[in-house]
């Protein structure tokens, strides 16, 4: 399983919580109708609640394709999006990355926790160690409309500085200031 030629898909890390500002769900359900309008399917973690949720809905009420993927244990937790184009009831969280990164040619960060976090920092080093199918280049993309991701992008910024990030491998990581530019970013050639 993974794109077919010509698919667009993107994988959208998000979290399974609203977080305390209101822009948050803005921004998830803005991100998903514009996916939806441009044609670009959505891969996500399953859940039907927080910034999940009203991504996933937003997309399907737009008309857009929302592929779910959610291990059987967090099930219970973050309770599977029953509405969904597909859901892809998965072993463990390994195999949920595994299938969203297959499934996906871009990286799209939301505002989120440790969870969102992990995700892409191991899609953005499966990029840089060209561990995706065909060692493709699969771009990661902070979608920071309102500053969220300021400090890790410092941070990402220090890591290059004091060389523990190659100059030539800073940008598999980028920030976005608008839906747009996250577009241009992810689909350069498109633009």
């Amino acid at each position: 399983m993974g794109l077919d030629s010509g698919q667009r898909r993107v994988a959208v890390f998000c979290s399974s919580s609203l977080g305390t500002e209101a822009g948050f769900a803005e921004l998830a359900a803005d991100l998903g109708r514009r996916l939806a309008d441009e044609g670009i399917g959505v891969v996500f973690g399953g859940g039907r609640v927080g910034l999940m949720g009203v991504m996933a809905d937003a997309t399907m009420a737009a008309g857009g394709e929302v592929i779910g993927v959610i291990p059987n244990f967090l099930d219970e937790i973050e309770v599977a999006h029953q509405g969904l184009t597909e859901l892809h009831l998965v072993a463990d969280m390994h195999e949920r990355k595994h299938l969203m990164y297959s499934l996906s040619d871009g990286f799209c960060a939301l505002p989120g926790g440790l969870g969102t976090q992990e995700e892409l920092f191991e899609a953005a080093t499966w990029t840089q160690l060209g561990l995706h199918e065909g060692g493709r280049y699969k771009p990661v993309v902070l979608l920071d409309e309102d500053g969220f991701w300021e400090p890790l992008a410092a941070f990402h910024q220090q890591l290059v500085d004091v060389g523990f990030i190659k100059p030539e491998k800073a940008g598999i990581i980028q920030r976005a200031r608008s839906i747009d530019e996250a577009l241009t970013l992810l689909y350069p050639s498109s633009s």
